[in-house]
């Protein structure tokens, strides 16, 4: 992690620190670095950040902030409750909501100065409706399908839209957009046909700002940044470029206490069920961390697991697996190969960072690296690098 001013988030410090069973480490200095990256990718298109889900773990409140000191002016979230918290740290900010308007919430979202990212006819409906009440037009993004069968108009439905613009009172359409199914595989066909689908979308909303590229669509051959790009997963270190080298800067690292070591007699059975059975002369580390985390159940070290899968821990550096199925508050950790005397009660084992990146950890338990980072536990105590 970069150096930098520390902040504490929910008070405590150090000691707050010794007391938690793990430490979540946060570079903001490194989160404003990659999205000034991604600025930079996006050329003349302004860069915004997505901060739905907590900022991805990494907290809402503090990762807006940096963002908006490094330049960001656009934000966007999943849900109304979040985009209140991002616009009382960035005041002067646009919000956009991606889950869309929810019935009968057009004036909660125009009090909290929030923009709907519209999606269903009958959300268009109602923020027309409140428009024509407030005597004039309302910002709001309009998001149309190209293949992602999700949220969004149909092409049929945006082709009745745009002819609906001309008759009558109306709100403004101040972004238009779409999602990207398969950006991490640039020669999937679907990102050509998406991107040609996007653009019949856009003829029919002449000099309406246009977004389309997530975070890997930033990485695409066809660079279809357009107007406006939503970075999400690469702001916080993840790899826009699964297979390639991660150009983004990692954020986070988790380090877990250990509060126990042990040996076990060959043949001894280690956690939960039993799945994991000891070598003679084995040494057990139990640190104080769990699926309670969001460590995944899933990246347990069980017996006849093919290679590569189930959990590593960096016990001074060096890479020890899982030992057993991991428990709600606890993980063990066989540190048989870990020089005698290496490892002691109190000692932090790294979880996350350095080799163990998101990817890794993810690819061991079987899932992606935005699950792992939405799963960043609340137990943990949290340092905040950087920032100011």
């Amino acid at each position: 992690m970069g150096s930098g001013e520390t902040m504490q988030q929910d008070g405590g410090g150090a000691e707050a620190e010794q007391l938690a069973g793990a430490l979540l480490t946060i570079d903001l200095d490194a989160l404003a670095a990659n999205w000034r990256a991604l600025a930079a990718r996006a050329a003349e298109a302004e860069c915004a950040a997505v901060v739905k889900a907590d900022a991805y773990g990494i907290g809402i409140e503090p990762a807006v902030a940096a963002l908006a000191r490094a330049g960001c002016q656009t934000f966007f979230v999943a849900h109304p409750g979040e985009g209140v918290r991002a616009r009382a740290v960035a005041p002067g900010a646009t919000v956009y909501v991606l889950n869309g308007l929810p019935p009968g919430a057009a004036g909660a979202f125009v009090s909290a100065g929030l923009r709907p990212v519209l999606g269903a006819p009958a959300e268009v409906d109602e923020w027309c409706e409140f428009a024509a009440t407030r005597g004039g037009p309302l910002p709001a993004a309009v998001h149309i399908d190209t293949g992602m069968n999700r949220l969004g108009l149909t092409l049929a439905e945006a082709r009745v839209l745009a002819a609906r613009r001309t008759e009558g009172p109306f709100f403004q359409i101040a972004l238009v957009m779409s999602h990207l199914v398969a950006a991490e595989e640039a020669d999937r066909p679907i990102n050509r046909l998406q991107i040609e689908r996007f653009a019949a979308v856009r003829a029919l909303f002449p000099r309406v700002p246009a977004s389309l590229c997530n975070s890997s669509g930033l990485f695409l051959p066809q660079s279809p940044c357009l107007d406006l790009v939503r970075p999400g997963y690469a702001l916080y270190g993840g790899n826009p470029t699964p297979g390639q080298p991660n150009p983004m800067r990692p954020v986070i690292g988790l380090a877990a206490r250990v509060i126990q070591v042990r040996e076990a007699a060959a043949g001894d059975t280690v956690g939960y069920n039993g799945r994991w059975a000891a070598r003679a002369g084995c040494r057990i580390a139990t640190i104080s961390c769990g699926y309670a985390d969001g460590i995944p159940r899933a990246a347990s070290g069980t017996d006849g697991r093919p290679a590569g899968l189930g959990g590593v821990a960096l016990v001074n550096g060096q890479p020890c697996p899982f030992a057993g199925v991991i428990s709600m508050d606890l993980i063990t950790v066989d540190v048989t190969d870990t020089p005698p005397g290496a490892v002691k009660v109190g000692d932090r084992v790294t979880l996350i960072g350095g080799p163990l990146d998101l990817e890794t950890v993810a690819a061991r338990a079987g899932t992606i690296g935005y699950e792992i980072l939405t799963s960043l536990g609340r137990r943990y105590a949290r340092r905040y690098l950087g920032g100011a």
